[in-house]
């Protein structure tokens, strides 16, 4: 199975169970005491399910980060965290770092959705009231208009022929353009082998280019800094803030990284090798990363750079709506004035020629 559609619609269970688990051990309940607990819980049958497999290999003997990932529920890097907690002897702390990152990564993740929210709610809108408009108004209006025996102006003979198209051929052609549009749509911005292309639009739209770099430099810093500082390597680290990245890009340049580490070098060699570096990670958060290297403090540099532009993404978000919302304001206007003029044009001719 497609492991989006394996996962769809489990993000808050399994956010339950890493949660509760991480409670649970802390209080000194036996890891297949605490699962039984959990299983009483949680609503959703699939993850019952999967409750009751980590339970029986638990029971039979199975470490729980082998169980875990034979679930496929979990991320590799999850998998790691909680293979570490448990050589270690800290399960708990681990899960709590899995918590609060799973956590973090949907505040993320619902900051780009909330600023995009309100463009996207009124393109829909305008849309749908523009196809309402061209569909079943225009065709009537562009047969009153063509029975008037006066010289029409342009934007009024546009809006007749689009009237007269959509009355004939309406029914084909506003579903195939709805199609049309929903698959742009997904292949743009869902499909996985095509929606680089749509990341890199997005990527040039002033304001949500920015948004986006700041929520990547923001994950970056936090998944980087816990899982270092939870006992993972740098390599082991890069990975699994490559697989967790939504952005191509970044997804590239964190491989990059982690190969170019994994071979010995240091991240500041490794910033160098990367073309156009500065573009993705600002020179002053290289400097921070580098120097933290040098120090010992690699892991508390880079919660540090979490820090920074957790309040960045913030106070763009903020700002990114503010900006959109007079931009989108201006396209309504301008076809609601295209369409009126359309229309009172024309009344003001007729009026003339009756006074004449």
């Amino acid at each position: 199975m497609i492991p989006f559609l394996r996962n769809f619609g489990l993000g808050q269970e399994k956010d339950y169970l890493i949660e509760n688990l991480s409670l649970l051990l802390a209080s000194g309940i036996t890891i297949t005491s605490a699962l039984e607990a959990i299983k009483v819980e949680v609503r959703s049958q699939r993850i019952k399910g999967i409750v009751t497999a980590l339970e029986e290999d638990v029971e039979s003997g199975v470490p729980l980060w082998k169980a875990l990932q034979g679930s496929r529920l979990f991320a590799p890097h999850v998998v790691s965290l909680v293979k570490i907690g448990e050589e270690a002897g800290r399960l708990p702390e681990n899960l709590k770092v899995i918590a609060e990152e799973e956590q973090k990564d949907r505040v993320f993740r619902s900051k780009i959705r909330s600023a995009m929210m309100y463009p996207v709610f009124v393109f829909t809108l305008t849309v749908i009231i523009g196809v309402g408009i061209a569909w079943f108004i225009l065709p009537r209006l562009a047969s009153v208009f063509s029975e008037l025996d006066i010289k029409l102006p342009l934007v009024t003979r546009a809006l007749i022929a689009l009237g007269k198209f959509l009355g004939e051929y309406g029914a084909i052609v506003i579903p195939l353009i709805l199609l049309a549009a929903v698959a742009l749509i997904y292949f743009l911005f869902i499909f996985r082998r095509t929606k680089f292309i749509g990341q890199f639009i997005l990527f040039k739209i002033p304001g949500v280019g920015k948004l986006i770099k700041e929520v990547e430099l923001a994950r970056m810093g936090y998944i980087l800094g816990t899982l270092l500082k939870a006992g993972l390597t740098a390599p082991e680290s890069l990975g699994s803030l490559s697989e967790a990245s939504t952005s191509f890009t970044y997804r590239n340049l964190y491989a990059f990284l982690k190969d170019h580490v994994e071979a010995g070098d240091s991240f500041q060699k490794s910033f160098r090798f990367f073309p156009k570096i500065n573009s993705f990670i600002p020179t002053p958060i290289e400097e921070l990363i580098v120097t933290g290297e040098k120090s010992g403090r690699l892991s508390e540099s880079f919660l540090k750079i979490a820090e920074i532009f957790e309040s960045k993404t913030d106070i763009t978000t903020k700002n990114l709506t503010v900006i959109l919302e007079p931009i989108l304001l201006v396209i309504v206007w301008l076809g609601v004035v295209a369409v009126a003029l359309a229309v009172i044009l024309p009344i003001y001719s007729l009026i003339g020629g009756f006074n004449k």
